[in-house]
């Protein structure tokens, strides 16, 4: 797949961000398919449906961060603590975000903390890409914490993230699991992504 081919429709022509297509190789015992490519019957394994969505950063604006809330500095380990709090099933650590620095889509203008004023506990975060080469930039981490969840947080770090990335990128994408009880697709929807493109990973030899 060539540049050009992905920018045409990039929800539809991978199930991952153009410069990962680049650089990741997929384990043998998985296989992504799209939706119109999937057929139930005949898969063997255990099926984990993710979400493609993008924005073209029209009418993008910058968001008013909800009270009593701000933004403010923090380092990889801060990240990476807040992202373990927020997820059960993660175990990322400070030394895999310092590599993220080293990485030629890291922009340190699109990694965000928000910070309760009141007690400066961290709330939300979220950390975005950019590759200027197709002009995409990526959502790869937007988590708001356990207390602080239903208050607005989440919109405004996708938000906040959006405009910053306007002049820098043409369009944004993002994915993210199905079937999350925290109903992401919702959100991002609500922040004026589009182009819904449902992507199955098959792991084989874990039927469920």
């Amino acid at each position: 797949m060539d540049a050009k081919d992905y920018r045409a429709d990039p929800c539809r022509a991978s199930s991952l961000p153009f410069w990962k297509t680049e650089q990741v190789t997929v384990p043998e015992n998985i296989t992504i398919l799209r939706e119109d490519q999937f057929d139930m019957s005949e898969s063997r394994g255990t099926d984990e449906p993710y979400f493609r969505l993008i924005h073209r950063l029209e009418g993008t604006e910058r968001p008013v961060a909800p009270e009593p809330f701000s933004i403010v500095p923090c380092d990889a380990e801060g990240f990476a603590r807040h992202i373990r709090e927020c997820y059960t099933d993660e175990c990322i650590t400070a030394d895999e975000l310092r590599d993220c620095v080293r990485r030629p889509v890291y922009d340190p203008d699109l990694w965000i903390m928000v910070a309760d004023a009141t007690n400066g506990r961290m709330a939300a975060s979220g950390i975005a890409d950019a590759d200027r080469r197709i002009g995409e930039g990526i959502l790869e981490w937007i988590q708001v914490s356990p207390d602080y969840r239903r208050r607005g947080l989440g919109q405004f770090i996708v938000r906040e993230l959006l405009y910053r990335m306007k002049g820098k990128v043409d369009f944004v994408t993002v994915s993210g699991k199905m079937n999350n009880p925290g109903n992401p697709l919702g959100m991002y929807l609500s922040c004026g992504f589009r182009e819904p493109v449902i992507w199955h990973v098959i792991r084989a030899g874990y039927e469920g």
